[in-house]
């Protein structure tokens, strides 16, 4: 059983020199009615008995699907119950019921919080990973890396793995009867992924998660990502508002998750996710939004940082979509100042926010967030809040 905490700065980087490393899953599989061959696909793994983790939902949903494919390769399974929660505790649980039952590989199916659950459990039982998400909300599942939680849900550590998921089976028809929020909530997520990566590529001192050098490779793909979701953002959300899976939601999925996936990781993080995660040491934020709905707004403060000429179209899309553009829409206030130095400091402490192209401080990180909404309620005055309001209210 691995126990050792796995640092990849100490691998790919020394004082002498720092190389370029892209970081991707061994294969990617979408298209809708994948998640029915997940029995075939796993023969690549020459796995014999499966654990299958999901939430007691999904074990009645797709966790049900996926044993059937299971059994009908003569493959058996172990019925893993999610608790909700990317926990030690919740981890360290599931290592212990599973480490006698000689399962030779580990199936995570759901969101974010399973699927990076899974992705711990399975390192520490030294089992490859198959990564089933059941939703488009982030990048998670492509990724090596896991955003560790307390179990009252507060982010408190990331946790990194020597290899990346040996599957990520992508079910479009799943992803698209889900509700639209999740799907408009991903390309909040994947929206920062072109504009971090070109602020990592262009500080000479940028890195990404791994503590390397961005590839020109990964960068591309988040410069994709970005123009795939402005072109084809508000047809996938109209599609999936009604159920439909076509080709421009296949496009945005693969953008959320595969595209976004590669690239964060490997292009690197900057103030869009920094500020992100500091909105999360706000509580009414915290219980009450998204992941991706908060990097939108991290988004648009790093843009204006920068000054950036495409921190208007970004919020124009966010609006339209539905994705929040101003603190009001986050339930914060900029007269609560108190709540603006909370983000701020914890900002400024994050790491990744010192890949901007620019020395920053409190001072800049608090005129980015305030300039930020104010870009957005000239937005929302101009193009209205009812994508937003429509989608809370789901």
């Amino acid at each position: 059983m691995n126990t050792d905490i796995y640092t990849p700065a100490n691998v790919f980087t020394d004082e002498n020199s720092v190389p370029r490393v892209m970081i991707a899953p061994q294969r990617y599989i979408q298209g809708k009615g994948v998640i029915d061959n997940v029995g075939r696909y796993i023969s690549l793994l020459n796995s014999k008995r499966a654990s299958v983790l999901a939430s007691s939902r999904g074990h009645g949903a797709e966790g049900a699907r996926i044993i059937h494919s299971l059994n009908q390769r003569n493959v058996s399974s172990i019925v893993t119950v999610f608790d909700g929660e990317c926990s030690l505790e919740e981890i360290n649980k599931q290592v212990e019921a599973l480490k006698t039952e000689n399962v030779d590989c580990l199936i995570a199916v759901g969101g974010g919080k399973c699927v990076d659950a899974g992705k711990s459990i399975a390192y520490r039982l030294g089992l490859p990973v198959v990564v089933v998400p059941t939703l488009a909300s982030n990048d998670a599942p492509c990724s090596a890396l896991s955003v560790m939680y307390s179990s009252e849900g507060v982010q408190n550590d990331v946790e990194y793995f020597p290899e990346s998921p040996a599957l990520v089976v992508v079910d479009t028809g799943v992803v698209a009867s889900a509700s639209e929020r999740f799907l408009v909530a991903g390309m909040g997520d994947a929206m920062a992924t072109w504009y971090e990566a070109k602020a990592c590529l262009t500080n000479p001192n940028g890195r990404n998660c791994v503590g390397a050098r961005p590839t020109l490779a990964c960068t591309a793909m988040g410069e994709t990502c970005a123009h795939t979701l402005y072109d084809y953002g508000e047809m996938a959300s109209a599609s999936v508002a009604v159920g439909r899976c076509d080709d421009s939601v296949e496009r945005v999925v693969e953008a959320n998750t595969l595209i976004s996936g590669i690239g964060f990781e490997s292009g690197g993080c900057a103030a869009a996710h920094a500020i992100a995660v500091a909105y999360t040491h706000i509580n009414s934020v915290h219980e009450n939004y998204l992941h991706g709905e908060m990097v939108a707004m991290g988004t648009l403060a790093h843009l204006v940082m920068e000054d950036n000429k495409d921190a208007t179209k970004a919020a124009e899309f966010f609006a339209r979509v539905g994705l929040p553009i101003h603190l009001g829409q986050l339930a914060m206030s900029r007269e609560r100042k108190e709540d603006i130095d909370i983000v701020t400091d914890a900002a400024m402490a994050a790491g990744i926010m010192h890949n901007m192209p620019m020395v920053v401080t409190p001072d800049l990180i608090r005129a980015s967030i305030l300039g930020a909404h104010e870009l957005g309620e000239a937005v929302a005055s101009d193009i209205g809040d009812e994508a937003f309001c429509r989608l809370q209210a789901e």
